[in-house]
């Protein structure tokens, strides 16, 4: 077991820490350098793959755990969004992070809050579309966590692919000093890909939710295979696959270009992007049950398909 790692719950204090690990390690043979991982806790291997990952490219890893209200909406699950800091902190200590931050909603919002950040463009489609709000959440927070922790890079699952664009687009255009790492998603051995919100799945429900991985799968060989298919062809075969479990509830089926997330013409086969070496991101969101879950496949159609 490693050493536990040392809790801030205050931002004075985090602050303190890095700054101090920072002087320690300046010079050693790892560096100085802060590899930061932003969660909402509930922490799963998912989660474990990108400490480890921030601990093996950065001296110093930072991890936070927030439930973040300002990214949920009026009707969703803040409240009973799971929770379990002993075991977050267990598996903090198994992964050798230095710097745990777990701050209340007031140290984070301390007064009524007349500053958001909103990124354009790449959130009007997706959760972005179903979730209005969201990503004005996301973006705010992240920001207010890399202000606080100045992180050289932080480390982000690509289960959320639209989440990784939003972050590297508000990282470019405000010229912050951060490197956004965007990892491959982690899934479960029948391919489910992990998330904290599988604890509220059925075991009928959770089985059933393989056939989002198995869609994409499919989806991903039909693209990489035929010579000419179009999105709109795409499209409607996951669709039509997600709808033939009756527990399915389809939020979105989306194929966009990415990180752009840019519509494609639904119409026009995929090959001019193909002959480009273009990348497009296969999105879906479904709900079993009250539990809403998202996947996607990220393609360069000159190669393999990058998360599947």
């Amino acid at each position: 077991m490693n050493a536990s790692p040392q809790i801030a719950r205050t931002i004075a204090e985090v602050r303190g820490l890095i700054e101090r690990l920072r002087a320690e390690r300046a010079g050693g043979e790892s560096g100085n350098e802060v590899g930061f991982v932003p969660t909402m806790g509930y922490l799963h291997e998912g989660h474990a793959s990108l400490l480890r990952r921030a601990r093996r490219e950065n001296g110093i890893t930072a991890l936070s755990i927030f439930v973040n209200p300002i990214q949920f909406g009026p009707n969703e699950d803040l409240e009973r969004y799971p929770r379990s800091e002993e075991a977050d902190l267990e598996l903090a200590a198994r992964e050798g992070v230095d710097v745990v931050f777990l701050p209340s909603a007031q140290e984070m919002y301390p007064a009524q809050r007349r500053t958001t950040v909103a990124v354009t463009g790449v959130t009007e489609r997706l959760c972005g579309a179903s979730r209005p709000g969201h990503f004005d959440g996301v973006a705010t927070v992240v920001s207010k966590l890399f202000n606080i922790v100045k992180p050289d890079k932080a480390y982000f699952g690509a289960k959320d692919a639209q989440q990784v664009a939003v972050l590297q687009k508000m990282v470019s255009d405000l010229n912050m000093d951060v490197r956004i790492v965007p990892c491959p998603i982690v899934r479960e051995a029948d391919g489910l890909a992990l998330s904290s919100r599988n604890v509220y799945l059925s075991e009928e429900q959770r089985r059933e939710a393989l056939v989002l991985s198995r869609s994409l799968r499919e989806a991903s060989a039909r693209i990489e295979s035929e010579a000419e298919v179009t999105p709109e062809q795409i499209v409607a075969g996951v669709t039509g696959s997600i709808q033939a479990s009756p527990l399915a509830q389809i939020d979105y089926v989306e194929l966009l270009t990415f990180p752009e997330l840019q519509p494609l013409d639904p119409k026009r086969d995929l090959s001019d992007l193909r002959d480009s070496g273009g990348s497009v991101i296969l999105a879906l969101a479904v709900k079993f049950g009250s539990t809403r879950l998202i996947d996607n496949a990220i393609l360069n159609l000159k190669e393999a398909p990058l998360h599947v």
